[in-house]
């Protein structure tokens, strides 16, 4: 959903009472009920229900009437709770455009008092949330428990302080400014994702950096799990800075040594097939399995010394309980294959990441197949959206726009 911050202005103290009660109910209500609300709000003059119409109108909640007459939170009310704290607080003053889009969050420019530009990440996990189903579509049969606001708050709470840690120890990372709900606001960066450069002057000393860098988080006693070109900023002077860390985890995880593998593997995919780095070693791809070839050089896992400090103590004491870290770390586990969806058939329908060599008419074909189709099928969503998703990366937005606005026409 797209994110409007001109109704923000429109809103009220009674609007933000009742957005609150919601959202306490949600603590142990996936649909908070009426009466609830109002005895959390205690409007006067019972105008809870006119409060919630208005909210309906602006879709900050959701109402569900099949069991009982309820509502519940949509990201969006999320957003203005998150955002109007913040703004409270003097974080920032006003939100501008939107920067950057992934499959589980949201970038936007906002602005302090003084004028400086800051990056404001809103976290929405369940947005585009792919696992392999083997007997049903319904991929949040084994989540049901899950409720994706809480997921998306203790992913905001992990990264920051995760962020916060990485740049008091000298990691180039954004400097992590403020978090409150599922949002987080850090230093805005200068640069592009390493997955939008085609060439680099030193390519030897970007990689050599980038892989110093897994290593030097290992000896800290942590692992990125997710250190690919989409989450590597490189600026004009090809200087590094790592993003996104919610799914970081201690080297001391029982699969620390299969995504310590993948992150080294990715770096050295992504340099050896883009910008045409030979490595004289074996081959691991980013799944981690080893190729035939025999002496490898890469960094390995084995030989980490835990000598440099121990991050992932200190940030078990940071805040970030260890039942939220089973939580996050459950649901992150659970979405390492969302590549794959499979249909009531048990038919693949897996998308391909490759889309530079996907050929224009494909592309079209790719996205009528989808068009032409019910909406309520799960899988042909999920599919429209991880479509959408590697277009943006791949900057070719343009071009579904303008193949649905034809559509449309």
């Amino acid at each position: 959903m797209k994110l409007d911050v001109n109704a923000l202005r429109y809103l009220t103290t009674d609007d933000f009472r009742v957005l609150t009660a919601v959202e306490m109910g949600m603590r142990n209500h996936q649909i908070v009920p009426v009466v609830l609300i109002e005895r959390i709000a205690k409007l006067k003059h019972g105008g809870t229900y006119k409060v919630l119409k208005n909210l309906l109108k602006h879709k900050l909640v959701h109402h569900d009437s099949s069991k009982y007459d309820g509502f519940r939170l949509t990201y969006l009310g999320y957003d203005f709770l998150a955002i109007k704290t913040l703004v409270n607080r003097g974080v920032f003053v006003s939100v501008g455009r939107q920067i950057g889009v992934g499959k589980e969050s949201d970038i936007f420019e906002v602005a302090t008092e003084d004028g400086t530009i800051m990056a404001m990440k809103l976290h929405r996990l369940g947005r585009v949330s792919f696992r392999a189903v083997k007997t049903k579509r319904d991929y949040l049969r084994h989540r049901s428990s899950f409720n994706w606001l809480y997921l998306s708050r203790l992913a905001a709470l992990k990264e920051y302080a995760f962020m916060k840690a990485l740049g008091e120890h000298g990691f180039p990372v954004p400097n992590a400014v403020e978090c409150n709900r599922h949002c987080i606001i850090m230093s805005l960066v200068q640069g592009y994702p390493l997955v939008q450069v085609r060439q680099l002057e030193n390519p030897d000393v970007v990689f050599e950096t980038i892989i110093g860098l897994v290593v030097r988080l290992a000896k800290y006693g942590l692992i990125h799990c997710d250190f690919n070109e989409f989450n590597i900023m490189v600026d004009d002077d090809e200087k590094v800075t790592m993003i996104d860390f919610p799914q970081m985890v201690s080297i001391s995880h029982r699969n620390a040594q299969m995504y310590f593998d993948r992150d080294v593997g990715c770096v050295y995919k992504y340099f050896g097939k883009r910008l045409n780095l030979s490595f004289n070693d074996g081959e691991k791809d980013c799944d981690g399995h080893d190729s035939d070839n025999e002496g490898s050089n890469r960094p390995s896992f084995s030989n980490i010394t835990k000598s440099e400090g121990l991050l992932d103590k200190e940030l078990a004491a940071s805040g970030f309980s260890h039942k939220e870290q089973d939580v996050i770390d459950k649901f992150m586990e659970e979405n390492t294959e969302e590549m794959n969806v499979d249909d009531e058939d048990g038919n693949d329908t897996t998308l391909s990441t490759d889309l530079d060599s996907l050929p224009l008419d494909d592309l079209k074909n790719a996205i009528n197949s989808i068009t032409d189709e019910e909406v309520e099928n799960d899988h042909i969503v999920k599919k429209m959206q991880m479509l959408h998703i590697y277009l943006l990366r791949e900057r070719k937005a343009i071009l579904i726009q303008m193949i649905l606005y034809s559509q449309s026409a």
